[in-house]
């Protein structure tokens, strides 16, 4: 009874007065981009992918690397000789302005694109899928033009 007691007259607000010192004595983390690394074939089959979908593409100088960027998100690519296509191995979600528009541009460039949908959570998502079997899926915020009047 008296450690309950002891714990009860430290509980303020949910947390434990002990969570409330670690969570000040934690240092800030300074986190401030994630940029996903999809494995690939072919380094440059894959650049020239991306760059048809609009991303500015580079390969690392040493080889076996490159990196795709559009809009300041960055994506990389490795290669991993062992890819499949056929089983999917990595995905990624782009938040974007109009997911109808970019699925359109996607499609006229000749990628594997998944017409956008409106999902329970409030997405309008598409999903494109590259050569190597990498999934990148994309959505906007729906709008009525999207789901009628619900």
């Amino acid at each position: 009874m008296l450690a309950r007691d002891l714990r009860d007259r430290f509980i303020v607000s949910g947390c434990t007065w002990l969570d409330r010192v670690h969570a000040r004595a934690e240092p800030k983390q300074n986190v401030k981009r994630i940029a996903p690394i999809l494995p690939v074939r072919d380094i440059n089959a894959s650049l020239a992918h991306y760059g048809r979908l609009g991303f500015k593409t580079r390969a690392y100088a040493g080889g076996g690397y490159g990196f795709a960027t559009l809009d300041g998100v960055e994506i990389h690519l490795g290669v991993a000789p062992d890819v499949d296509p056929a089983i999917p191995r990595s995905v990624a979600y782009l938040f974007v302005e109009d997911a109808d528009q970019l699925a359109e541009t996607w499609r006229a460039a000749g990628a594997d694109v998944h017409v956008p949908q409106d999902t329970e959570w409030g997405q309008h998502e598409g999903v494109v899928i590259d050569p190597d079997g990498n999934m990148i899926r994309f959505g906007s915020p729906m709008t009525s033009a999207h789901h009628g009047d619900r």
